[in-house]
Order: structure tokens, then sequence, then C-alpha cells
């Protein structure tokens, strides 16, 4: 495997920042940038021919990775030159998130042919539910196969994200990248750093990813006494404050992401489910924490890799650890870097959600949220 970069920033435009001899012939190519850029019709066609044979594939950010550097308002673009390794591509058009299931299901079963041996899964990020769509994606694999990915961003504003596929840029896309072979090896590991405090509070009334009470209450006004002057910056102001989640039968936690509020019935929709009966703790995190986090995802991801070199990573984190992390976010993708070395390519983007197995070394995908999620790839 063998990969070079490319990054587009408005005020230089492209900048080639490493070269390979056969990556003009690529044949999967990853574009992580900002919606703006991304929905400039030439910047995608600048890819595309300088790419021919490619995949391109990518999604709007909060934030774009690069190396050791987290950018915004730019393109990043890593081209991947594989070997002996299979890559296709699957899409989907969702037309409301009630969809989220059955489109999981659809990609699945579109790539789940012989050889198949990890998917990545790049999402619109906000008409969408993700817990929907890893539980669409898990009902045909049946744990069969590893699972990674992330839903698409749109900086802080959380108003409209962007898919790209080859040379279309288009919102309320979701697509599947399958990767096929005996030669191609994959670790993953997920982290967050996020502390609960609080009481456990039961939900008692939800519909899918919208709760409506806590422990009878209403649950927004709950949030908010919780929140205190922080109420007033909602729903922004929630990205610093997730709730955890745990079933009452299970010890996995999940943590919740806001995305919007209802000040007409109470309620708060979240980037993924919020089951009746299941129980939520407010959170918090601080730097250290964070970058902590980010450290063990690393040692996780390399573990699961077999403690071999990887080629390339991709890496996925959260707008609400951006947020908490302000000037000091390189830090978390340097902790990166020490784990995983100085060869390995880097590349990813801050997300709306992340994608990966509830369990170290397990292979039925979940939808997280403010996680540091990697995906190592290694070609033999």
């Amino acid at each position: 495997m063998r990969s070079e970069q490319l990054v587009y920033r408005e005020n230089i435009g492209w900048q080639q920042l490493n070269t390979c001899a056969d990556c003009s012939n690529a044949g999967l190519v990853f574009v992580f940038g900002s919606r703006e850029l991304l929905s400039v019709a030439e910047n995608i066609e600048y890819i595309t021919k300088r790419y021919p044979a490619a995949e391109i594939v990518g999604c709007s950010t909060s934030g774009e990775i690069f190396r050791e550097e987290v950018l915004s308002s730019s393109i990043v673009c890593t081209a991947v030159q594989f070997e002996k390794t299979i890559v296709r591509v699957v899409e989907e058009h969702i037309g409301q998130a009630e969809e989220s299931y059955s489109i999981g299901q659809k990609l699945a079963a579109n790539l789940d042919t012989k050889g198949l041996v990890h998917i990545m899964v790049l999402s619109e990020g906000l008409n969408i539910n993700g817990s929907e769509l890893t539980k669409g994606l898990n009902s045909v694999l049946g744990g069969r196969i590893q699972i990674t990915g992330g839903l698409a961003g749109d900086s802080e504003d959380f108003i409209e994200t962007v898919l790209v596929h080859n040379r279309v840029c288009s919102k309320n896309l979701v697509i599947a990248i399958g990767f096929y072979g005996d030669n191609i090896k994959i670790g993953y590991g997920s982290m967050g750093g996020w502390d609960s405090f609080g009481v456990d509070r039961l939900v008692t009334r939800s519909m899918a990813n919208v709760l409506y009470e806590l422990d009878g209450q209403p649950a927004l006004e709950l949030y908010k006494k919780y929140l205190g002057h922080h109420a007033a910056g909602l729903p922004a102001s929630a990205l610093l404050f997730p709730l955890s989640l745990r079933s009452a039968d299970s010890d996995v936690i999940l943590v919740r992401t806001i995305l919007s509020v209802s000040e007409k019935d109470g309620s708060m929709t979240f980037a993924g489910d919020i089951p009746e009966g299941d129980y939520v703790r407010l959170m918090k995190a601080s730097f250290e924490k964070l970058v902590g986090g980010a450290f063990t995802a690393a040692e996780l991801s390399g573990t699961s890799l077999g403690d071999t070199d990887p080629d390339l990573a991709i890496l996925i984190s959260c707008v609400g650890r951006r947020l908490v992390l302000k000037q000091r976010v390189e830090e978390e993708v340097e902790a990166v870097r020490e784990v995983l070395g100085s060869r390995a390519t880097i590349t990813g983007f801050y997300s709306y959600g992340e994608i990966c197995p509830g369990h170290p070394f397990g292979q039925r995908c979940e939808l997280h949220n403010q996680t540091m999620t990697i995906t190592l790839f290694k070609e033999q």
C-alpha cells in the first residue's frame, strides 16, 4: 500500500505534500473538507482528474485531520494505491431518518460477498439515526465483519452535511466502502475520556432518538437545571455536556450527543437512540482525559491490528471534543502519532458521530459520540 496527500486552502490553493510513484492510478481516495469547499464543483473535478481510476469518497467535516494538524476550511485528500486489495463502494440516498435501519441493511447486503473483511461507512450527519443505521448493518452481517466509520460534520453549525462519491457532492447520502482479500489487515479502537457525574436517570419516555422524559420529568427542563448558565447556549453548549447511556442488563457505556432541542414539547433529539428503560447520566471532560482517551484508542487499534506498523490511519473524532480542547485540539492527534509511530499516513475528520464495535476486539458496530475512533490499515 502506498499513499500521497494533497491539501487545499482557500488562500493558497492546492498543495501536494508528498508523492508516490503509482498514486496517479490510486484505487481509493479519501476526501474530507468543509461543506462550502466540497460544494464547489471545480474542487471535486480537480481530484477526479488527478485520480481518474479511483473511487473518490468523503464528507464534510467539523475539522479536517492532516498528519498531526487539525485544519478548518480546507480539503484534505489522501490517495491510496493498493497492491492486492479489492475495494468496492456502494451508496444509498436517505429520504428521512426513519429509513436508517433499512439503509444499513441495503448497504451491508450489497457488499456482503466473498472475501469481504471490513466495511467503512461515511454517512449523512443530520438526517440520520446512527443507532438504527448500525443495527441495520449488524442485522445482515451478524457480527461477522468489522465496521467502522462516522457521520459527516458541518463545523459547529448543524445546518447541512454533504457526502462525496466520485463526481457527485450530495446531501442525504450514506456511503459504504468494502475491503476484500487476505492481504489487508485492519485494526480499530475507540475511546472517550469523559467522566459522568450526578445520579442515574431512568429514561421514562422516548421514541427512537428523541428523549421526552427522565424519571417522569420533562427531559429538557431537567437537563437545563444541570447546565445552569450554559443552558443559554443550547443546543451548541450541549456538545460540552453529553449523556452516558447504559442499559439495565449491560455494562457497556455509550455516549450520546444532542443534535437539537424543542422548547415546544421539552424534548431533546440525539445522534443515536435513547431507549426507554435505559439509564443516562450527565458527562463532562478535561483536557488530560480527552488526550488520554485518544492515546488509549490508538493503543487499542494497534493491538487489534497485531502490533505491526500501519500504512494508513483514519481518525474520526467528535466535534464536541474539539470544542472542549479548543487551541489544544492537536494534542489528541499528536497522542495518536506517538503511539502509531512516524510511518503511518494520517488523515480523518471531526464528526457528528463515530461508528465502531462497542467492545475492544468485538465486531458488532455501535454508534458512539464524543470518542476518538481510529481505523488502521496494513497491506501485506
